[in-house]
């Protein structure tokens, strides 16, 4: 955090800004550090976890600028990526969000673009979609050299501009963690903005630290996946309710052949066969929260 933290005021020139840092309830003294560092940060304290868009909300209530930057603390900004971002959208008044190229912190590319959930996805994969309809997936096995539209961006790094976000409401509350900004995103196309990839804006990205790698943040992702189906697709959530069972299914039992085929001698495959294994008991548990 306060590494990212550092980024913001070393890398951001030429704009006027202000910082506001949401607490939700850690233990570390973590928002205490950050503030003796950065004297001028504006902190909020919540006395218990509210999740990734409660919290975000209520900074966005209070934040004044035209636009507000929403960064995850794992994330770390680059020179000119935020003036990039800003410099785009105020020559492109059509755009409700603006999301760039998310680096590994070797400084190779990762997903910076999230297509809406569909039963195309669920069905089959991604990187193969991507490959074979490059303009209905984008993605980073064919890089884009300028500013494209997509459906919507991950969001551990967008510009979301403040006049859409009156138009359509901010976050929706009912997601924990993941998928709150590809709801977002969606309900700005549904009011007739876009939104947008711009290359040239270079974050880097330590994937997975704000939520870990556990199975309790996977759960998170199928009931965050599943809230965004029951939404946007309620006739036919449960066939998107049956293919993820029969995906998680499927993957469980031919990573259970691998570990069979290697002897139990690789530990990676040990560890994703227990973490299949404890999805499949939440499902059948009932997704309890």
């Amino acid at each position: 955090m306060l590494q990212c933290l550092a980024s913001v005021y070393t890398t951001i020139r030429g704009l006027t800004f202000e910082v506001w840092l949401v607490d939700n309830a850690s233990t570390d003294g973590s928002a205490a550090a950050a503030q003796e560092r950065f004297p001028d940060l504006q902190v909020i304290r919540n006395p218990q976890n509210l999740g990734f868009a409660a919290a975000n909300n209520l900074a966005l209530r209070k934040a004044r600028g035209h636009y507000a930057l929403l960064l995850n603390t794992d994330a770390f900004l680059t020179e000119g990526a935020v003036l990039t971002l800003f410099r785009f959208m105020e020559r492109t008044p059509q755009a409700a969000m603006a999301g760039g190229q998310l680096l590994n912190l070797d400084g190779t590319r990762q997903n910076s673009i999230a297509n809406f959930p569909s039963l195309a996805l669920l069905l089959t994969n991604e990187a193969l979609l991507q490959l074979l309809f490059p303009r209905k997936y984008p993605g980073k096995l064919r890089p884009a050299t300028s500013p494209i539209p997509v459906e919507s961006c991950i969001g551990a790094c967008i510009l979301v501009r403040r006049t859409a976000m009156e138009a359509v409401g901010l976050l929706d509350e009912r997601y924990f963690f993941f998928f709150e900004e590809t709801d977002w995103a969606r309900r700005m196309r549904e009011a007739g903005w876009q939104i947008f990839f711009v290359p040239d804006a270079r974050i880097f990205h330590a994937q997975g630290q704000s939520v870990g790698h556990e199975t309790g943040s996977r759960q998170l992702f199928y009931s965050s996946r599943y809230q965004y189906f029951r939404k946007w697709h309620p006739r036919s959530y449960p066939v998107f309710h049956a293919a993820i069972i029969v995906r998680l299914l499927m993957n469980t039992l031919l990573t259970g052949l691998a570990v069979l085929a290697t002897g139990g001698c690789v530990p990676n495959l040990r560890r994703r066969l227990r973490g299949y294994g404890k999805l499949v008991l939440w499902h059948l548990r009932g997704c309890p929260t």
